[in-house]
């Protein structure tokens, strides 16, 4: 088969979805690699690393859409990529189908199979990680003076006190984030919904971080002292209330810092995504830092470690096949999005009002013995339509 290593289109996107490394374990595998040009660059990943582990540099977009059989990139596909999908074609990047009505219609009408990567990782995203580190750090940086924010010192000086910091939700993200302002020596409250991650948080910190249960009363009391809030909450897209509305952000302390690094709508009402050409903005006082792809600013290390966790998916769809590798691998078969003209993502189907069908049951393998994996999100449909 021909494996495709697509550029990234999307604004302030440097990270790359496969490495020379992953190209070496590809091309020993038997199968073609395609690079576009310049795909790596911005990572640290020149063209002359490709081709010396065996892979072909692609001028064009066009090109890599034509002649590769399993195509991948790291962020959605853009607009202008729609009209290049063609059928049979296997598409892995980060899709977020339920949030992108479009771009589902243009994979159904493609009928490409295709394969969201967020909820392919069977032991959380790299990005997840590299968001909270990172997320952390721009934080922080927003809390300079010069930044707008109230200048305050993470961990303190000799005489003036470190930062107080709240991080809502303590999975995967706001355990990342954790781990470098509790490093730092900022004084962290965590707030999460299960009583078990919070048990863990803090034996974890040998009692050193604060946790308490997230609700929206509880939040409440600490904005007015609190120096940042990190938002890593995956927010249900069918809620319509905010977990911290204008009110309370008034609450805060001018130059308090709100980072929202989950990006999902609805959780801050004062929310609305940036950039890393402009990646903040002041409101009600405070200093809002809500970059929608924050592990692009470390493309590097994201690349490498990004690279390093989807490299089995890539090797089984090549040296097995689609049905055999989604037997094998419930993670992988949970995040296909599209089979051939038919939705296979429930989520999507939930808040899009788009009949699906279960993958296992759109390749027939439903009876075979199959690899378990748990739902990808709490989101249920029963619009079910029959092959």
């Amino acid at each position: 088969m021909v494996f495709g290593v697509l550029k990234d289109i999307k604004n302030g996107e440097y990270r790359v979805i496969a490495t020379p490394s992953e190209v070496a374990s590809i091309k020993a595998d038997g199968h073609r690699v395609l690079v576009q040009k310049g795909a790596g660059e911005k990572a640290g990943f020149a063209d002359a690393e490709y081709l010396e582990m065996g892979a072909e540099i692609v001028d064009t977009a066009e090109e890599m859409y034509a002649r590769s059989d399993l195509l991948a990139k790291v962020k959605e596909f853009e607009p202008c990529e729609y009209g290049m999908l063609r059928e049979n074609q296997i598409v892995f990047t980060c899709i977020h189908p339920a949030a992108h009505p479009e771009e589902v219609q243009a994979l159904l009408d493609s009928k490409c199979i295709a394969f969201t990567a967020e909820d392919s990782h069977r032991y959380g995203s790299p990005n997840c990680e590299a968001a909270g580190k990172q997320g952390a750090l721009m934080g922080l940086e927003s809390m300079l003076s010069i930044n707008g924010g109230k200048g305050k010192f993470v961990s303190g000086l000799g005489g003036a006190p470190g930062m107080k910091v709240l991080i809502l939700g303590g999975g995967l993200v706001g355990q990342a984030a954790l781990s470098v302002l509790h490093a730092l020596g900022a004084w962290v409250t965590v707030m999460d919904v299960n009583i078990g991650t919070m048990r863990s948080i803090t034996r974890q910190y040998h009692e050193q971080v604060n946790t308490m249960l997230s609700t929206k009363e509880n939040i409440a009391k600490l904005l007015p002292e609190t120096d940042m809030v990190l938002n890593c909450v995956k927010w249900p897209k069918d809620r319509t209330d905010h977990l911290i509305d204008r009110e309370m952000v008034k609450t805060m302390q001018k130059g308090s810092v709100i980072v929202d690094i989950s990006n999902d709508v609805g959780v801050i009402e004062t929310f609305h995504e940036t950039t890393h050409e402009n990646p903040r903005y002041i409101e009600e006082g405070v200093v809002h830092y809500c970059v929608s792809n924050i592990p692009g600013a470390i493309a590097n290390s994201t690349s490498v470690a990004y690279a390093a966790s989807v490299l089995p998916h890539f090797r089984n769809i090549l040296n097995l096949g689609v049905e055999e590798a989604c037997r094998r691998d419930g993670f992988l078969r949970r995040s296909m999005t599209a089979y051939k003209g038919y939705l296979t993502h429930e989520e999507t189907s939930a808040l899009q009002n788009r009949p699906w069908i279960r993958p296992e049951d759109v390749m027939d393998i439903a009876d075979q013995n199959l690899d378990p994996a748990p739902p990808a999100t709490v989101t249920r449909s029963d619009n079910y339509l029959k092959k």
